[in-house]
């Protein structure tokens, strides 16, 4: 089956369960119950509910996370977090959000009521005296900011601590939030067309002869990612090749013009949230030698990221596994299929027109 028709089967069937199914009560953990030395009296139905009705899981700061409750108010500091909250359905039990939210193309354009939300925090810290003013049921941190976690368990204030920044440890991301806001059959869906699209790219690429290798350059020219991150496992579906596989960095790591030169990478790849432009990587002098660079109107790109980064761990980054696919194998995937998947991809988790400009 051609993967355009696939893909538009796929999103067709999420769409049209996305209308029915919001943020429900969902299957969850039970509790243990408290040992005693007497014969315990029978639970009541009540007690028995309310056993069953908690909801326990495991953060990636290898936490238990209990919650009594879907979480009804959620605070998020963490763009990546409160992104896909929205791609599940969660945006109206967001009560907090990250700073600098107007930077945002998916919220200006898809989600603009979450710009009136207070700022509360950022990927470098969080206020937990504003944050706790708002009353949340749950507060989403990032991995780096699990030092704040005492202070908000002190005050009875539950968090889940997220590090989405692998392709397993981003999905379970998805999972968890999902269980955690009741919102679990959308999250369920995402993660389910995040396999399909996976497996299907993955082994139409997987005996593939010519695999080019690929850089891609961060936020900063010479800043790239290892095979530790989520970048790494986007390049080897697409059929490539990181240059940088030797790094095992789970952090995007700073490197030499040197190093970058030996590697001479047969593709480059540019980050939409770079603080340059491809002009400027083009007309280093330092760069001047790679093949990559004397070609440059077919080996070095951008990658999508005019709603979110495609090559990032968003939502619509499974999107970046096809886009980048089709730059790296225009025969195996078309420019055609991507846009198809894109716009139908758009539709059914933000709600919005996608077009190719």
């Amino acid at each position: 089956m051609k993967l355009q028709k696939f893909l538009s089967l796929t999103l067709a069937s999420l769409l049209a369960l996305s209308a029915l199914a919001g943020c429900a009560q969902t299957e969850t953990s039970s509790s243990t119950a408290a040992v005693s030395s007497e014969a315990p009296a029978e639970p009541s139905e009540e007690s028995k509910a309310e056993e069953t009705s908690l909801i326990t899981f495991t953060d990636h700061a290898g936490r238990t996370v209990t919650l009594e409750k879907p979480a009804e108010k959620v605070v998020s500091v963490y763009y990546l977090s409160t992104s896909l909250l929205a791609a599940i359905g969660a945006e109206d039990k967001l009560v907090g959000i990250e700073m600098k939210a107007e930077t945002r193309p998916l919220y200006t354009e898809a989600f603009p009521e979450l710009l009136k939300l207070p700022a509360v925090g950022s990927g470098k810290g969080v206020n937990v005296e504003e944050t706790a003013a708002l009353e949340p049921d749950l507060v989403v941190l990032p991995l780096k900011l699990k030092d704040s976690v005492e202070q908000f368990e002190a005050l009875n204030i539950p968090v889940a601590v997220i590090d989405p920044e692998t392709m397993p440890t981003f999905l379970e991301t998805v999972e968890m939030l999902g269980l955690a806001t009741g919102c679990a059959e959308k999250a369920g869906q995402l993660v389910s067309y995040y396999h399909e699209v996976m497996e299907d790219v993955s082994a139409r690429t997987a005996n593939l002869e010519d695999k080019p290798t690929v850089y891609i350059a961060g936020s900063d020219m010479l800043r790239t990612a290892g095979s530790g991150m989520y970048q790494n496992d986007l390049i080897e579906m697409a059929g490539g090749v990181n240059a940088a596989a030797s790094m095992d960095s789970a952090q995007w790591a700073d490197i030499t013009a040197e190093e970058l030169v030996s590697w001479d990478p047969d593709k480059i790849f540019l980050v939409s949230y770079s603080d340059y432009t491809r002009d400027e990587f083009l007309a280093d002098e330092r760069f001047a030698s790679l093949s990559a660079v004397q070609d440059a109107d077919e080996s070095v790109m951008i990658f999508p990221g005019e709603i979110e980064a495609w090559d990032y761990p968003t939502a619509s980054s499974v999107l970046g596994i096809l886009w980048l696919a089709n730059q790296l194998h225009p025969d195996v995937v078309t420019a055609e299929e991507v846009e198809t998947a894109a716009s139908e991809f758009y539709e059914t988790y933000f709600g919005m027109e996608y077009t190719a400009e």
